[in-house]
């Protein structure tokens, strides 16, 4: 079924800075947090929790004991920590870990041997009876989601236990209603409940699950996307997404081109055909915008961070299906944009230097795309939105994405400094991945202030970089022949370069795919550049409002109202140039505005903290007077 497959777990080591970072604050966040808190829904649901005093620091915001979703949080966490496990074997992770798997069987037990949830089961019979409650499915496929990555990914019998008798009573209950009746309770949302059933079939191969598979099929949806309809403009993004990740893993577990063709449907309609902020978002208050008129819905509440981690999954399963680079661009600009600017913020204030603000960010639930938006950071245990749990998820994963392989090849997808060590066909492989800064490798006065070697090597690269330089070292344990392709992204401005140990290697390098280089590797190395620069970024249904990218990064000029640019309409890039270029051994990412009235500087969006910023900016002629005319 998928042509290709994702390389995770101990097979990819990432060593990106940053990346790292991200992994650790992220692991350091899950360690943080005390089994008794996280569990207190789940213990008190169950009558374990047998003292009149609540537990120090407990959780509030929609971990609180009288909220309708109370729990929800535990079930990401688990998934979390199972992710982190497989992918760096953490053993103070897994052991947590453990110990909450083995405190939900005692839960279960009391529950009488079916029921693990952190809410009644009354609220299950109220969606039945039209009651209103707030998505107690959403909250209890949570639970589920963590059993089973603890399972599949982390070893843990227990938890695939009692993730199957929690089943059963899920199949006792859906069995009550008619199928007409059950539609209905299908409109109020679900989560991700049909992928669970979908991995619980795959899994035990049992037929109750399968039934629940045919039982989960929102009709209103899927038939919807197969009849070509727009069932999403102005619909919950996050209630879809995961439905349509049901359809992904039942494509999977099947084979039926059913579900292949309206995952497919739901992509074209969500995005191709919908278009993209620059961020990679498409929402505004958790809702699909118009189809190309994203212009209309610039607001403080744009691309909630669940969205963007859940498409980004989307993305990977179309990858898997078909090999096309487009979903890979779509990784890559959501991971920049969205999950590194949303979540786990660091700033660097140095030599005295403060802030008004904290230092630090955890989560924030939306990033503003309104001009003088201003990201609103959680705290770490007072709030919980739906966003805190895609935040660890994610940050759990970073080793993600970057490479696939396929039928005799390699697919490098991202570009960090990273290792992939695999098996192609029967030869084992390893591709270390290392990306050259041009800063000057000898430079060592950033990190030695008392030592630094005269050399020439900061000497040949007099500016900020306009090309992104990386080298690709094969080791093969024997001669074997296979392709090596390279993904060659939608923002490249000029002709790639590919050396094979020092030789020119004329290939076919389009934007928007991949570079393939097929011969027998042993131990080589592929020398990669691939040039780069600013460029506008048009936004669907406004040709005369633009943001700007560096690469895949989008730009944030910082400034609290609306400002207007005034550019030449041939080369609206040129009005931005390099600001503070360098700093010790480091290229500073930062730009500021020419020839406007008052100038703006530009970060990196995942750089901002606290500050006010604008993302899209109207864009007239330089007489200052005539709208933009592309």
């Amino acid at each position: 079924m998928s042509k290709l497959k994702m390389a995770k777990g101990r097979q990819v080591k990432v060593f990106d800075p940053e990346l790292v970072r991200r992994r650790e604050e992220n692991k350091k966040y899950l360690l943080e947090l005390e089994n008794e808190n996280l569990l207190l829904p789940y213990t008190l649901e169950a009558g374990l929790y047998k003292t009149s005093e609540l537990p120090p620091g407990i959780h509030g915001g929609w971990e609180s004991p009288v909220c309708e979703l109370r729990g929800h949080f535990l079930g990401h966490w688990l998934s979390a920590a199972a992710m982190h496990y497989e992918a760096t074997g953490n053993e103070m992770v897994k052991a947590k870990a453990d110990e909450i798997v083995d405190v939900l069987e005692k839960c279960q037990k009391e529950n009488g041997g079916r029921w693990a949830a952190s809410i009644p089961e009354k609220y299950f019979y109220w969606i039945g009876n039209k009651k209103r409650i707030w998505a107690p499915q959403y909250t209890v496929h949570k639970t589920f989601m963590g059993l089973l990555d603890m399972y599949e990914l982390a070893g843990n019998e227990k938890a695939l236990e009692i993730a199957v008798h929690f089943g059963e009573w899920f199949y006792d209950w859906s069995g009550r209603y008619t199928k007409e009746q059950f539609q209905g309770i299908l409109d109020v949302e679900t989560g991700g409940m049909l992928e669970i059933w979908v991995l619980l079939y795959r899994i035990t191969k049992k037929g109750l699950f399968r039934e629940l598979m045919d039982r989960y099929y929102r009709c209103d949806l899927f038939d919807g996307l197969l009849e070509g309809r727009d069932v999403l403009t102005n619909m919950h993004a996050n209630t879809t997404i995961p439905e349509i990740l049901g359809a992904a893993a039942a494509y999977e577990a099947t084979g039926e081109e059913k579900w292949l063709d309206m995952v497919k449907a739901y992509w074209d309609m969500a995005v191709t055909r919908r278009g993209t902020y620059a961020t990679g978002g498409q929402t505004c208050g958790e809702i699909w915008s118009p189809r190309m008129h994203l212009a209309y819905r610039l607001g403080d509440k744009n691309q909630e961070h669940c969205t963007v981690y859940n498409m980004m999954r989307l993305a990977d399963f179309l990858f898997r299906c078909t090999g096309d680079a487009v979903y890979m661009d779509y990784w890559e600009r959501n991971l920049y944009n969205g999950i590194m600017a949303q979540g786990y913020w660091r700033g660097s204030f140095t030599h005295g230097r403060k802030s008004v603000y904290p230092e630090e960010g955890l989560l924030t639930y939306f990033l503003p795309l309104r001009a003088g938006g201003q990201k609103a950071w959680s705290s770490r245990t007072q709030d919980f939105f739906c966003c805190h749990g895609s935040l660890v998820q994610a940050n759990a994963a970073h080793n993600t994405g970057m490479y696939y392989t396929g039928e005799n090849g390699l697919y490098v997808c991202q570009y960090f400094d990273s290792e992939y060590r695999g098996m192609i066909g029967d030869t084992a492989i390893s591709a270390e991945q290392v990306i050259n800064s041009l800063s000057g490798s000898e430079h060592l006065s950033s990190d030695s202030p008392g030592r630094q070697k005269i050399t020439d090597a900061t000497a040949r690269q007099l500016f900020h970089p306009d090309k992104l330089v990386f080298d690709l070292k094969i080791r093969a344990e024997r001669e074997t022949e296979f392709s090596i392709r390279i993904r060659v992204p939608w923002w490249m401005q000029g002709t790639p370069v590919f050396l094979v140990d020092g030789k020119a290697v004329d290939l076919r390098a389009e934007k928007g795919s991949f570079a393939e280089i097929k011969r027998v590797w042993k131990q080589n190395t592929i020398h990669v550049e691939i040039p780069k620069g600013i460029h506008a970024d048009y936004l669907p249904g406004r040709p005369d409002m633009a943001a700007f990218l560096d690469g895949p990064v989008v730009l944030a000029g910082l400034c609290g109202e609306e400002r207007t640019l005034y550019v030449d309409p041939r080369e609206p890039e040129q009005v931005l140039v390099s600001d503070n270029e360098r700093e010790w051994a480091y290229w500073q990412n930062t730009y500021k505005t020419i020839g406007q009235d008052t100038g703006i500087r530009f970060v990196p969006l995942h750089q901002v903290g606290y500050e006010e910023y604008q993302i899209y900016f109207p864009l007239k002629g330089k007489n200052h007077d005539s709208p933009l005319e592309k």
